[in-house]
């Protein structure tokens, strides 16, 4: 039998409206700023950066309108392959993007947060299952993201989960999230370092089954393996940050490729940094999406 090759990926597919500032915001009038639009949603940007390393799938929901359509044909072209069932109005993210490359977001989830249950062929073949943490945060898509990886785990399937956004963890619950991880005990955590101090994991003893990644932006991402010492991976040194959208979403990209490859654990994360550095000087995520 042929050992699965693909990589799943479950979650958001949006527009971003990406604001990239000129000068602080003014409010109540006018601010100078640069206006581009783009394929987003942190799912479809990890399916995206995968596609172009080895073989991927994305699942979601996404509206019945026109530009459903166009974002189904932009990540198609990406080499992904794309399953997202139809329904409801697309949605959108509009991030403010400050001269240094901060961003601010203002997420409209939209059709993909009414995913409903999977087909079973959708599934099928998959080595590893990556979610997002936005798919836990409405109904109907949670009950249905829940139901997914419950039977892909009882299928032997590993998956990860990317804890997504402070922000969104916050509305959620805190404590309610990590119950959530404790009962689905992927096989990595993915975040950032606010959001794993938020999550109280930042030792790696709260999730004694899960291997935490804590990014950390320009200072050295930290492996957190239960059970062994901290391995700590430096990040490479980027000569341009002018936008931050989507390096998270390269990075896990590159992270869950390597590791599918069989590659250790730094190596994993070396991947990652080379890939996420491809977008910090570009607007969004999808705009470096065919460079080598």
């Amino acid at each position: 039998m042929t050992e699965p090759r693909v990589l799943g990926v479950l979650g958001d597919l949006l527009e971003d409206v990406v604001v990239w500032l000129a000068e602080p915001v003014r409010e109540a009038t006018d601010t100078a700023a640069e206006l581009h639009r783009a394929r987003g949603g942190s799912g479809a940007n990890v399916a995206a950066f995968a596609a172009g390393i080895r073989p991927t799938r994305f699942i979601g929901c996404v509206g019945a309108d026109g530009v459903g359509d166009s974002l189904v044909a932009d990540l198609a072209g990406c080499g992904v392959d794309v399953r997202v069932q139809r329904r409801g109005t697309t949605g959108a993210v509009v991030v403010l993007v400050a001269p240094d490359g901060e961003r601010t977001m203002f997420p409209d989830q939209g059709a993909s947060g009414l995913l409903a249950p999977v087909d079973d062929a959708w599934l099928t073949g998959l080595a590893h299952l990556h979610v997002t943490a936005y798919s836990f945060l409405r109904e109907p898509v949670a009950t249905s993201t829940r139901d997914v990886l419950r039977r892909l785990r009882s299928a032997g399937v590993r998956v990860s989960v990317d804890a997504s956004s402070a922000g969104a963890l916050r509305r959620h619950g805190v404590d309610r999230f990590v119950a959530l991880l404790t009962e689905l005990c992927p096989a990595y955590l993915l975040a950032d370092r606010g959001e794993a101090g938020l999550l109280g994991v930042l030792d790696g003893m709260r999730l004694p089954g899960t291997t935490v990644v804590v990014k950390d932006g320009a200072r050295p991402t930290t492996v957190l393996v239960p059970g062994e010492p901290p391995l700590s991976v430096e990040v490479p040194p980027v000569a341009q940050v002018r936008d931050m959208t989507g390096a998270g979403d390269a990075f896990a990209a590159g992270f869950l490729t390597a590791r599918l490859d069989g590659a250790d654990l730094g190596a994993a994360c070396e991947r990652g940094h080379a890939l996420a550095a491809r977008v910090l000087a570009r607007p969004g995520a999808a705009a470096d999406r065919d460079r080598s």
